[in-house]
Protein backbone atom coordinates (compact mmCIF):
# COMPACT_ATOMS: atom_id res chain seq x y z
CA UNK A 1 0.00 0.00 0.00
CA UNK A 2 1.45 3.15 -0.99
CA UNK A 3 1.16 6.14 1.56
CA UNK A 4 -0.08 9.52 0.53
CA UNK A 5 2.31 11.90 0.84
CA UNK A 6 2.61 14.67 3.35
CA UNK A 7 1.60 18.36 2.46
CA UNK A 8 5.32 19.72 2.76
CA UNK A 9 6.61 16.22 1.01
CA UNK A 10 4.31 17.99 -2.29
CA UNK A 11 5.71 21.50 -1.88
CA UNK A 12 9.11 19.72 -1.20
CA UNK A 13 8.49 17.92 -4.65
CA UNK A 14 6.82 21.15 -5.98
CA UNK A 15 10.24 23.04 -5.40
CA UNK A 16 12.29 20.38 -6.71
CA UNK A 17 10.41 20.52 -9.85
CA UNK A 18 10.64 23.98 -9.99
CA UNK A 19 14.43 24.14 -9.51
CA UNK A 20 14.70 21.62 -12.34
CA UNK A 21 13.31 24.24 -14.56
CA UNK A 22 9.96 22.32 -15.56
CA UNK A 23 7.60 25.22 -15.11
CA UNK A 24 4.65 23.81 -16.52
CA UNK A 25 4.82 20.93 -13.99
CA UNK A 26 5.70 23.14 -11.51
CA UNK A 27 2.67 25.54 -11.63
CA UNK A 28 0.61 21.65 -11.13
CA UNK A 29 3.02 20.57 -8.25
CA UNK A 30 2.40 23.89 -6.57
CA UNK A 31 -1.46 23.84 -7.07
CA UNK A 32 -1.39 20.13 -5.24
CA UNK A 33 0.78 21.77 -2.80
CA UNK A 34 -1.23 24.81 -1.82
CA UNK A 35 -4.73 22.09 -2.16
CA UNK A 36 -2.96 20.09 -0.11
CA UNK A 37 -2.21 22.53 3.19
CA UNK A 38 -5.27 24.18 2.51
CA UNK A 39 -7.54 20.54 3.28
CA UNK A 40 -5.24 20.37 6.18
CA UNK A 41 -6.40 23.94 7.62
CA UNK A 42 -2.64 25.52 6.81
CA UNK A 43 -3.85 28.88 4.86
CA UNK A 44 -0.62 30.50 5.33
CA UNK A 45 1.33 27.57 4.07
CA UNK A 46 -1.51 27.38 0.74
CA UNK A 47 -0.97 30.90 0.49
CA UNK A 48 3.00 30.73 0.15
CA UNK A 49 1.83 27.96 -2.26
CA UNK A 50 0.08 29.98 -4.68
CA UNK A 51 2.85 32.73 -4.43
CA UNK A 52 5.51 29.70 -5.59
CA UNK A 53 3.06 28.85 -7.75
CA UNK A 54 2.56 32.58 -9.40
CA UNK A 55 6.87 32.55 -9.82
CA UNK A 56 6.32 29.54 -11.99
CA UNK A 57 3.46 31.01 -14.10
CA UNK A 58 5.83 33.92 -14.34
CA UNK A 59 8.53 31.78 -15.59
CA UNK A 60 5.97 30.06 -18.23
CA UNK A 61 4.79 33.26 -19.65
CA UNK A 62 1.41 33.08 -17.80
CA UNK A 63 1.01 36.66 -16.24
CA UNK A 64 -2.35 36.64 -16.05
CA UNK A 65 -2.68 33.21 -14.47
CA UNK A 66 0.29 34.60 -12.41
CA UNK A 67 -1.72 37.38 -11.14
CA UNK A 68 -4.93 35.46 -10.30
CA UNK A 69 -2.75 32.87 -8.19
CA UNK A 70 -1.51 35.50 -6.02
CA UNK A 71 -4.35 37.60 -5.03
CA UNK A 72 -5.45 37.48 -1.96
CA UNK A 73 -2.50 35.63 -0.65
CA UNK A 74 -0.93 39.01 0.96
CA UNK A 75 -4.04 39.40 3.01
CA UNK A 76 -3.34 35.90 4.94
CA UNK A 77 -0.35 37.20 5.71
CA UNK A 78 -0.91 39.97 6.61
CA UNK A 79 -3.67 38.60 9.21
CA UNK A 80 -1.27 36.19 10.87
CA UNK A 81 1.05 39.30 11.00
CA UNK A 82 3.81 38.12 8.40
CA UNK A 83 5.08 41.11 7.24
CA UNK A 84 8.08 39.45 5.29
CA UNK A 85 5.97 36.71 3.55
CA UNK A 86 3.01 39.66 3.15
CA UNK A 87 5.42 42.17 1.42
CA UNK A 88 6.95 39.16 -0.93
CA UNK A 89 3.09 38.01 -1.86
CA UNK A 90 2.64 42.22 -2.93
CA UNK A 91 5.93 42.09 -5.24
CA UNK A 92 5.13 39.15 -7.04
CA UNK A 93 2.04 40.53 -7.54
CA UNK A 94 3.74 43.71 -8.84
CA UNK A 95 5.91 41.23 -11.18
CA UNK A 96 2.69 40.11 -12.51
CA UNK A 97 1.07 43.33 -13.01
CA UNK A 98 4.22 44.63 -14.50
CA UNK A 99 4.42 41.56 -16.92
CA UNK A 100 0.59 42.39 -17.96
CA UNK A 101 1.82 46.24 -18.61
CA UNK A 102 -0.27 47.41 -15.78
CA UNK A 103 2.05 49.54 -14.60
CA UNK A 104 0.40 51.98 -12.02
CA UNK A 105 -0.71 48.84 -10.67
CA UNK A 106 2.46 47.76 -10.57
CA UNK A 107 4.49 50.48 -9.18
CA UNK A 108 1.40 50.71 -6.15
CA UNK A 109 1.98 47.18 -5.71
CA UNK A 110 5.94 47.27 -5.11
CA UNK A 111 6.28 50.43 -3.03
CA UNK A 112 3.73 48.88 -0.44
CA UNK A 113 5.65 45.68 -0.56
CA UNK A 114 9.22 47.90 -0.29
CA UNK A 115 7.36 49.92 2.63
CA UNK A 116 6.35 46.88 4.69
CA UNK A 117 9.44 45.38 4.09
CA UNK A 118 11.41 48.63 5.02
CA UNK A 119 9.33 47.93 8.72
CA UNK A 120 10.50 44.65 9.07
CA UNK A 121 13.77 45.04 8.62
CA UNK A 122 14.26 42.64 5.55
CA UNK A 123 16.81 45.01 4.19
CA UNK A 124 17.79 42.33 1.01
CA UNK A 125 14.59 41.70 0.15
CA UNK A 126 13.60 45.26 0.60
CA UNK A 127 16.54 46.37 -1.87
CA UNK A 128 15.49 43.68 -4.39
CA UNK A 129 11.80 45.25 -4.64
CA UNK A 130 12.95 48.59 -4.87
CA UNK A 131 15.91 47.46 -7.61
CA UNK A 132 12.56 46.42 -9.04
CA UNK A 133 10.54 49.39 -8.61
CA UNK A 134 13.47 51.06 -10.18
CA UNK A 135 13.77 49.14 -13.35
CA UNK A 136 9.84 49.96 -13.81
CA UNK A 137 10.48 53.35 -13.33
CA UNK A 138 13.52 53.31 -15.79
CA UNK A 139 10.94 51.64 -18.43
CA UNK A 140 8.55 54.22 -17.96
CA UNK A 141 10.96 57.17 -18.47
CA UNK A 142 10.80 58.58 -14.88
CA UNK A 143 14.42 58.86 -14.06
CA UNK A 144 13.96 60.71 -11.10
CA UNK A 145 11.98 58.27 -9.60
CA UNK A 146 14.10 55.22 -10.78
CA UNK A 147 17.04 56.88 -8.77
CA UNK A 148 15.23 58.02 -5.47
CA UNK A 149 13.58 54.15 -5.24
CA UNK A 150 17.30 52.39 -5.95
CA UNK A 151 18.69 54.87 -3.29
CA UNK A 152 16.13 54.74 -1.15
CA UNK A 153 16.72 50.10 -1.07
CA UNK A 154 20.68 51.13 -1.14
CA UNK A 155 20.36 53.49 2.03
CA UNK A 156 19.69 50.84 4.92
CA UNK A 157 22.30 48.17 3.50
CA UNK A 158 24.68 47.92 6.40
CA UNK A 159 27.44 45.90 4.61
CA UNK A 160 27.58 46.70 0.48
CA UNK A 161 28.53 44.77 -2.49
CA UNK A 162 31.94 46.21 -4.19
CA UNK A 163 28.87 46.73 -6.59
CA UNK A 164 26.32 47.86 -4.25
CA UNK A 165 29.15 50.73 -3.01
CA UNK A 166 29.80 51.84 -6.38
CA UNK A 167 26.00 52.33 -6.88
CA UNK A 168 25.74 53.91 -3.73
CA UNK A 169 28.52 56.49 -4.24
CA UNK A 170 27.19 57.39 -7.66
CA UNK A 171 23.78 57.75 -6.25
CA UNK A 172 24.31 59.58 -3.02
CA UNK A 173 26.94 61.90 -4.86
CA UNK A 174 26.30 65.27 -4.25
CA UNK A 175 27.13 67.93 -7.27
Amino acid sequence: MVDKLSPQEIADQAKSIYQAGDYPAAVQAFDEAASAFAIAGDAPMSAEMKNNQSVALLRNKQAQSALEASQGTDAVFAEIGDSRRQGMALANQASALEALKRFKEAIDFFTRAGEILEKTGEIDLRLEVMQLLSALYLRRFKFLDAIIALQSGLAAVKNPTPKQRFMKMLLFFRL
